[in-house]
């Protein structure tokens, strides 16, 4: 059986981290929580031995002025490590171009980045549409050679080279050789 976190240590991380996350004070945090910021100090401390009733007034209290579930301040946060294996995920093929993409990880709300493997074949390029506006593409050649960018500033690449440009004017991706490329789709 697998030893869990003492309560108080999960609290202590969890709040620390949320607290970050927001990117406020101690100080401020204890303000909008209406607690003494000598009480957090030591609750983002680990010390101390508050009672389980304490703990959920505080963690109720944090909760709101951190705008998280309280769930979220004593649950270990969830693994961290997602490992997807050469040849597995779901490939997804251009309609005109001979290029798979497959989505590696979605950003979330906060993050609003998408991480792509794409895999190019030399012959018809293929030519992207403008995403929605602020949208910048970033992408790393791992082998092969292509040419990319917006229309008209297209750039030759080759294994190792790295090229960002914004995504929200129409693009071109066209393989020179066998090729692939980790692209990363950042929305702002």
């Amino acid at each position: 059986m697998q030893q869990s976190a003492p309560p108080l240590a999960t609290i202590a991380a969890a709040l620390r981290r949320e607290r970050e996350r927001v990117g406020i004070s101690l100080a401020e945090l204890a303000r909008r929580a209406g607690l003494a910021k000598s009480t957090l100090s030591q609750l983002e401390a680990g010390t101390g031995n508050p009672s389980i009733e304490t703990l959920w007034s505080l963690g109720v209290a944090l909760g709101v002025a951190l705008g998280v579930p309280f769930s979220r301040l004593v649950e270990p946060p969830a693994a961290q490590v997602r490992v997807i294996r050469a040849g597995e995920g779901q490939r997804l093929e251009a309609d005109q171009a001979d290029v798979l993409v497959k989505l590696l990880a979605a950003g979330s709300p906060q993050t609003r980045r998408d991480i792509y493997l794409m895999e190019l074949e030399p012959g018809q390029p293929r030519e992207a549409a403008a995403h929605i506006p602020g949208s910048v593409e970033h992408l790393i050649v791992g082998a092969g050679r292509l040419r990319t960018g917006p229309v008209g500033e297209e750039v030759e690449l080759a294994p190792g080279d790295y090229v960002t440009f914004p995504g929200d004017v129409p693009h071109h991706y066209e393989a020179l050789e066998t090729s692939w490329a980790v692209l990363v789709m950042e929305h702002r």
